[in-house]
């Protein structure tokens, strides 16, 4: 009886050595599996650089006389007040701006034009209104453009700071220039 319950537990043990040792080859393989293909997306995923401008001696420009628009804006409108001759902005860009912000009655809510500073921003990735994502696409540096932007691709139904909720927006912007 002894040898019928020693090769029991034998098979017992062989068994249970090979259950553990099937478990973790598959725990390795999925683990390297899982790491290839983080590999593979962060590849595909680009970096980008810091999109920042700390320089603190940019031109400064007198405020722009005010534009302002009378009638509800449906689309998003671009001028071209002075072309520019330099590269022309596109997605992915970290672009270097000087802005004067008002709403359609030519009250500024914001600017940096008659400061020393920029404003840095990548062009495309969302953090700035949709209508300067859109509207400074093909932009040339050192060119001045108006954005008559609809409250739908500024702040839509949220009040931000001093601008009212629904407002459509008036930029005159400045592209200083393209940071590599």
């Amino acid at each position: 009886m002894t040898k019928k319950r020693d090769r029991f537990f034998a098979l017992m043990g062989a068994v249970l050595f090979f259950v553990t040792a099937s478990a973790l080859t598959l725990a390795v393989v999925i683990s390297a599996v899982s790491e290839s293909n983080k590999s593979k997306e962060a590849a595909k995923t680009p970096t980008t650089a810091t999109c920042e401008d700390t320089r603190t001696d940019e031109t400064t420009y007198p405020a722009p006389e005010a534009f302002t628009v009378t009638d509800k804006m449906s689309t998003l409108k671009t001028t071209d007040l002075t072309p520019g001759d330099g590269a022309t902005a596109k997605s992915g860009d970290c672009l270097i701006m000087k802005y004067y912000g008002t709403l359609t009655d030519g009250t500024m809510f914001d600017e940096n034009y008659t400061k020393p500073t920029a404003f840095a921003f990548t062009l495309g990735d969302g953090r700035v209104i949709t209508g300067w994502d859109k509207g400074l696409v093909g932009m040339k540096v050192g060119g001045t453009r108006r954005l008559e932007i609809p409250a739908a691709q500024a702040y839509n139904d949220q009040a931000t700071g001093s601008i009212p909720a629904n407002s459509d927006l008036v930029f005159e912007v400045k592209l200083l220039r393209i940071q590599k």
